[in-house]
């Protein structure tokens, strides 16, 4: 399928790794001109060595996506850098500990809210700005299954991927006229190296007994369904909500 994204500027965040680095590499098999950004830059840099590997175009920056000034600059610097901007994807996140809402600390909290929900508000801030201006454009925030079910002892997660989708609802009214599309995407249990950080054999186990597919999904998995809401396939798709679950919102 050829997403004719020949031409395009794209950047993502959080894709040194995991569900973004798979978007990165399947934007630039489908033509775009690449923009890869994380906060850890060898791995930012990692990511766009293979991409140029392969014959693509790519860019690497670091960034901290809570500092909204350091957003609006490499928004800045990749319109200067690269003719425009076409498509985002903001995808960067973290887990947090695991504790009742009662006893949740307050430090994580803020922490998760601000890199999962505030970074992904300063993100369409300046995309949005970017992409008036270039006559239009295309954004998925990546939200997470959790942002329509929710999990005990993770409370934090569940608000700010429930606030993503409730924030890309709100911003797809207001832009559809403009010609820029948003919608968010909704990934279950994903085999990325974040997934892994919060897991050993036995809760591994227990985990995938409860999917319905058995297993857990691919990074290559949610990238295709990302590209595809990128694309002018999905012209008439926006204000949306996407889940890659394998079912498991379906209980």
């Amino acid at each position: 399928m050829n997403l004719g994204f020949e031409g395009k500027v794209a950047i993502v965040t959080g894709a040194g790794s995991g569900i973004g680095a798979a978007i990165s590499r399947r934007l630039a098999e489908e033509g775009a001109q690449v923009v890869v950004a994380d906060i850890n830059a060898d791995a930012a840099e990692r990511v766009a060595d293979e991409i140029r590997a392969q014959g693509g175009l790519s860019h690497h920056f670091a960034v901290d996506v809570t500092d909204a000034a350091a957003v609006e600059k490499l928004i800045g610097t990749v319109v200067e850098t690269c003719g425009g901007l076409h498509l985002a994807v903001n995808n960067a996140g973290v887990d947090g500990v695991r504790k009742a809402t009662g006893d949740y600390p307050l430090d994580n909290w803020h922490k998760l809210l601000d890199v999962n929900l505030n970074s992904v508000f300063y993100c369409m801030k300046y995309e949005i700005g970017a992409m008036l201006a270039g006559g239009g454009g295309a954004i998925v925030n990546m939200s997470s299954v959790l942002g329509v079910v929710a999990l005990p002892i993770a409370c934090a997660y569940t608000a700010a991927k429930h606030g993503v989708v409730g924030l890309t609802k709100a911003a797809a009214i207001e832009y559809a006229r403009f010609g820029i599309r948003i919608n968010a995407v909704g990934p279950g249990w994903i085999e990325t190296p974040l997934s892994s950080e919060h897991r050993d054999i036995a809760s591994s186990r227990r985990m995938e007994a409860l999917q319905p597919m058995g297993r857990r999904g691919t990074p290559e998995e949610v990238a295709a369904l990302a590209c595809f809401l990128l694309s002018e396939q999905a012209s008439f798709i926006t204000g949306s909500y996407h889940l890659v679950d394998g079912a498991y919102s379906a209980h």
